[in-house]
């Protein structure tokens, strides 16, 4: 399976490449004299629909058959995948209906609406967004497409850790958000395979701890209530993806709310660019975990910049 992961990785690049940004890598000498470590900001904010989602969206789209495609896509999410999959799908001519809870951003509505997607509300649990994507499943005949528990998924956002390592081949390590673990197994897969012995860190609200817990456990973890400001790592680890995640992933560091509103302050003031909270949970991780990263270089994906402007965190 290691050679396959290599070469589907490489497969993956090429097929996404036409339809993906290549984002850009900022520095800040002042984080880094902050934090004690050097850290490349892998920024994904500037992606198509603002977050690296599209990459796996794109990835997962372009397999399907004609027969697929000619009925159309559905999936759930809170924001981002649903937004990377509707734009993925209007720029292949393909139908898409997209489960939302309803407690997403509304910002977030309102950009899957604007790419010409299906909206479907549902109750804001895991359980209520699986029915209703089943349900389409079963009313429409569309393939249903994980947002993150996926393997062409995965692969698509292992993209964003193969550039950044391309430009930055003497990584210590890159650190990611984790929510539903699709960007962490992705660029656990880049980083073994393409960095030189760079490891994959992950990071997590405190109140949202379960794929720390389910590395610990060995099995996967569900959180049964909480909640964070990072709204789009509000959900769990899936079979695809946490056998990767066991095999790559180094550490997962849990970080406490004000630390992440700290970290996304930090983000917007230094490296002037606007993310949103689940892109600053990985910052919060460096800032609170000084010893481990000091003296290295680091890599730090920024997820994304869909943020509701009308309700920041600080």
């Amino acid at each position: 399976m290691a050679n396959e992961y290599k070469q589907d990785l490489l497969d993956t690049v090429l097929r996404v490449k036409d339809q993906v940004h290549q984002t850009p890598i900022l520095t800040s000498t002042l984080i880094n004299t902050m934090v004690g470590a050097q850290l490349y900001f892998k920024c994904e904010n500037f992606q198509k629909m603002g977050a690296f989602k599209m990459r796996g969206a794109v990835n997962a789209i372009s397999q399907l058959s004609a027969k697929q495609k000619e009925v159309g896509v559905v999936t759930h999410s809170s924001g981002n995948f649903a937004q990377a999959i509707a734009l993925a799908a209007r720029n292949l001519g393909i139908k898409a209906y997209i489960v939302m809870p309803s407690n997403a951003p509304k910002v977030k509505m309102e950009a899957v609406k604007g790419y010409g997607a299906t909206i479907i509300l549902s109750e804001p649990t895991n359980a209520s967004r699986q029915l209703e994507a089943d349900r389409i499943v079963e009313e429409k005949g569309a393939t249903f497409i994980h947002p993150s528990n996926n393997y062409n998924v995965i692969l698509g956002q292992g993209t964003a850790a193969y550039e950044l390592l391309k430009k930055h081949n003497d990584l210590h390590s890159i650190i990611t958000p984790v929510g539903g673990g699709g960007l962490i197994a992705g660029t656990s897969i880049a980083a073994n395979y393409f960095g030189n012995n760079c490891k994959t860190i992950g990071a997590e609200p405190a109140t949202m701890d379960d794929a720390k817990r389910s590395l610990v456990a060995g099995k996967i973890q569900y959180n049964t209530s909480g909640t964070t400001v990072a709204d789009g790592l509000r959900t769990h680890l899936g079979a695809i993806n946490f056998p990767i995640i066991q095999k790559f992933v180094e550490d997962i560091f849990l970080v406490e709310e004000q630390q992440i509103i700290d970290a996304m302050k930090i983000i917007w003031q230094y490296l002037k660019i606007v993310v949103e909270p689940s892109s600053a949970v990985p910052l919060a991780a460096i800032l609170a975990n000084p010893a481990y990263f000091r003296n290295k270089k680091v890599g730090v994906i920024i997820s994304g910049g869909n943020v509701d402007l009308a309700n920041l965190p600080f």
